[in-house]
């Protein structure tokens, strides 16, 4: 296991190399001057030169390239463009918003997606399983933003049980307080939530539907378990693999896949910042949320890598 631990960890960091170099490349090698795209083509000369010997654009590439990273090693950032603050404070504030909103989405995902892929496995060919289908193939295909505005037209228009957007704070200084907090996110968490767990409910399905099929499956039952206590105590367990590897694709696409919801529900998170700093061309702010999403993605990666070696003890000794 401790083998198996350290070359994910090599991975993941070599990964976060790769990631550093690629976001760096992308929004300060391009063709063109940072400083001019920032400031627009009426800029003048002179404050063209400035801007840039603030955002230390007069430096050598590999230069800026190693201060930037060095400064995220020591957790220090530059001061964004916009708003003049660390770019640390600023998605440190965004987070605050936009992890609880992932985190709910994905309990969300996981408590449909499995319960239903489940139930449709165990009803194979039958009108419970045609139903799970015909509903996640809807689900896919409605966007989040349609689906949003849908929730925000029946929950806060029509019923009027919540705000149609809006976030008051997390405790009771800003407005606000945990229970307001967590109602605030629940529709986006469900507009989120529903295509991922349309997706998720699909890959369960399939995943369920072959573990039953082995052989081992039809042993058990032939020894008098039930279909449940088979599903229970050998099919679960052996299909989470592939339902942990879209998962754990699924919770990074959340993070960085709040933009739209965040902005129809006027909420202060990542994805409102990068909609921000894009119309303000603040690519300080852009650099830094890319790499922090790109992170978040490698770190999930490993910590789904992980969670095989726990349910496929194989793995832990190096057989698969």
């Amino acid at each position: 296991m401790g083998l198996f631990l350290l070359k994910r960890l090599a991975t993941l960091v070599a990964t976060l190399a790769v990631a550093s170099v690629l976001v760096f490349a992308v929004l300060e090698l391009l063709p063109g001057n940072a400083a001019e795209v920032i400031l627009g083509d009426t800029a003048t000369p002179e404050s063209v030169a400035a801007l840039q010997a603030k955002l230390g654009l007069d430096r050598p590439p590999l230069q800026r390239y190693g201060h930037w990273v060095g400064g995220l090693l020591q957790g220090r950032t530059a001061n964004s463009i916009s708003y003049d603050t660390p770019t640390s404070e600023l998605i440190a504030e965004r987070l605050v918003v936009t992890l609880p909103l992932a985190l709910m989405a994905m309990s969300i995902t996981m408590a449909l997606a499995l319960s239903l892929g489940v139930y449709a496995a165990s009803r194979h060919n039958r009108l419970g399983d045609v139903g799970v289908m015909a509903a996640s193939q809807l689900g896919i295909a409605i966007p989040n933003f349609w689906f949003a505005i849908l929730l925000i037209l029946l929950f806060a228009v029509q019923l009027q049980w919540v705000s149609a957007g809006g976030f008051p704070g997390w405790t009771e200084d800003d407005g606000g307080g945990l229970v307001e907090g967590l109602v605030a996110l629940l529709l986006p968490a469900l507009a989120l939530a529903l295509v991922q767990a349309a997706i998720l409910a699909r890959v369960t399905r399939s995943a369920v539907l072959e573990v039953m099929r082995e052989d081992y499956v039809r042993t058990a039952r032939a020894k008098g378990l039930t279909r449940g206590q088979a599903l229970r105590r050998h099919v679960l367990r052996n299909a989470m693999i592939p339902v942990l590897t879209v998962a754990g694709l699924q919770f990074a696409n959340l993070i960085a896949g709040t933009i739209v919801v965040e902005s129809v529900f006027v909420l202060p998170g990542i994805g409102r910042l990068v909609f921000q700093a894009i119309a303000n061309r603040d690519l300080i702010v852009v650099r830094d949320v890319v790499m922090l999403l790109a992170g978040v993605v490698v770190v999930v990666n490993f910590i789904v890598d992980v969670l095989y070696a726990v349910v496929d003890p194989r793995l832990r000794r190096g057989d698969a």
